[in-house]
């Protein structure tokens, strides 16, 4: 028997526990939740920018429950929490649940287009109120896209973005 015979097979990398990767954890954390609160939905995983981005969704409108954007925030930091206490890093990943991010983001448009009319009617500045980076940062895209400019301000829970010609 030579040397070759006895080398183990190798088709492909066996995943241990200890290596399931970010979107594995959080889309069997949030299953799990699901399965507790007796709600059906569907899991998408998308990874963009590497970031990793979780869908929820459903055919029966259950998760309308889930989907109140302090729900959906929360719901997002216990996932991290989640992520993080079995892999040892921390995580960036956006949770949506039953279009929560949409519905947010139609949100943030039209708190842009508001602080936008303020300041074409002439102030200078128009806050907006406090918000997660996540947000802040759509909300510098709109800004942007309008030609104006927009800034964060604040510490903590109190940080938002205030909008300059």
């Amino acid at each position: 028997m030579t040397e070759q015979d006895t080398a183990p097979i190798v088709d492909a990398p066996v995943e241990s526990d200890d290596n399931r990767d970010e979107a594995d954890i959080a889309a069997d954390y949030i299953e799990e939740l699901l399965d507790i609160c007796d709600l059906d939905g569907d899991i998408e995983i998308e990874e963009r920018a590497g970031r990793v981005y979780l869908s929820v969704t459903d055919e029966n409108g259950a998760l309308r429950v889930l989907s109140k954007p302090d729900t959906v925030s929360a719901l997002q930091e216990l996932t991290r929490i989640a992520v993080q206490a079995e892999t040892g890093e921390f995580s960036r990943l956006i949770l949506d649940i039953g279009g929560s991010r949409d519905a947010r983001a139609t949100e943030l448009q039209r708190l842009v287009d508001t602080a936008v009319e303020r300041i074409e009617a002439g102030s200078s500045t128009a806050a907006l109120p406090p918000m997660s980076s996540y947000e802040r940062k759509l909300v510098h895209d709109l800004v942007a896209e309008k030609g104006f400019h927009s800034e964060s301000e604040g510490e903590g829970r109190d940080r938002h973005t205030v909008v300059t010609r």
